[in-house]
């Protein structure tokens, strides 16, 4: 059901938009290469199970658990249908 100017599943598109762009960030964050045997911001050994597990490693476990908690506050979600005030004007 659309409403006002909309067109019919235009809620589930911008969904999908969202949910599409969540996924290409995701996966343009994922490593590649060769894993490293040292993380690259405390210099600690990388265990080898942690190198085979993930194909591309840079960091040791509790580099990454650091990084990945402020990112997880830093990236945000998209509102791709603005707010009540602007859709007023």
């Amino acid at each position: 059901m659309a409403g006002g100017w909309s067109k019919d599943g235009a809620v589930q598109d911008q969904i999908d938009s969202t949910v599409e762009d969540a996924v290409q960030r995701s996966r343009h964050r994922l490593p590649s290469g060769e894993s490293l045997s040292h993380c690259e911001e405390c210099g600690d050994l990388i265990p080898q199970a942690r190198r085979d597990a993930v194909p591309g490693v840079r960091l040791c476990i509790a580099c990454q658990s650091e990084r990945d908690r402020h990112e997880r506050f830093d990236a945000s979600g998209y509102n791709r249908r603005g707010s009540k005030d602007s859709q007023l004007r």
